[in-house]
């Protein structure tokens, strides 16, 4: 999808497509660039996963061959994937069946912020909160990912059994920031009616079914329990904690339930 404006440098050469939500009308002829080639990160005796968030929409030509890397990247246990898909190509006709109007608040937030790579565009991938990337460049999103392997930051460990309540403790010294559980439907497969995608079928991994805030951490070593309720959300069925600074800020911990 490509409009008037001028992608910022970050992104000008990006391989990948990209719709920006500014544009006013979108049109196909931008091909995805073929990231089969890419090198799957290097091998790592992490215990501590990246956060990757993906903005995409149904409605996005460009995001289809993103929705296939996240998929990958679900399967990779150094990674907490979260699919969101944003409401804002909606006004194009055909109305997005997964997407949250948090999750295109929470994109402008970030660009707001002045993450790297920042902009309301689809689609693009947002490691730990503090990385943007057009969401069709695995091969980047895979160096970021193993650059933040590398980066030391607070330890999450679960205590509890799975599907039954679950108590979470936080081993590390930093700013204060939020915990909140997210909820997740491992694999959606759609069947998109109209619009730039109007007939393919395209399986989402990892969407976002609902967020929620369970408590605040001070910075220093703690243990919490999970509310059960946050653990019972209907549609979901697997779920993450996410220990992020503010609202929108940068994730400093992640890890599936």
């Amino acid at each position: 999808m490509r409009g008037s404006i001028f992608l910022p440098l970050a992104l000008a050469s990006a391989a990948g497509a990209v719709a920006w939500a500014s544009q006013p009308e979108p049109s196909s002829d931008q091909k995805p660039s073929n990231q089969k080639g890419a090198r799957p990160i290097a091998a790592a005796p992490v215990a501590q996963p990246v956060a990757v968030e993906l903005f995409t929409s149904q409605g996005c030509s460009s995001c289809p061959p993103a929705d296939a890397v996240m998929e990958r990247l679900a399967r990779d246990p150094r990674v907490v994937a979260i699919t969101r898909p944003v409401t804002y190509w909606d006004r194009l006709g055909w109305k997005d069946t997964l997407a949250r109007p948090a999750n295109t608040e929470l994109q402008r937030d970030y660009t707001r912020r002045g993450i790297s790579g920042a902009g309301n565009y689809t689609p693009q991938t947002v490691v730990q909160g503090r990385h943007g990337l057009v969401g069709g460049r695995e091969a980047a999103i895979r160096a970021t990912i193993a650059q933040e392997l590398r980066t030391p930051r607070p330890r999450i460990a679960i205590a509890g059994t799975p599907g039954q309540a679950r108590t979470i403790v936080v081993q590390g010294e930093t700013r204060p920031a939020r915990i909140s559980v997210v909820a997740l439907r491992r694999m959606v497969d759609v069947r998109i009616g109209s619009g730039e995608n109007g007939g393919r079928r395209v399986r989402y991994a990892n969407v976002l079914v609902d967020e929620t805030p369970v408590g605040a951490w001070g910075g220093g070593p703690m243990r919490m329990a999970i509310p059960a309720a946050a653990l019972r959300v209907a549609g979901a069925d697997r779920y993450a904690v996410i220990v992020r600074e503010g609202d929108a800020g940068p994730i400093l911990a992640a890890r599936y339930l």
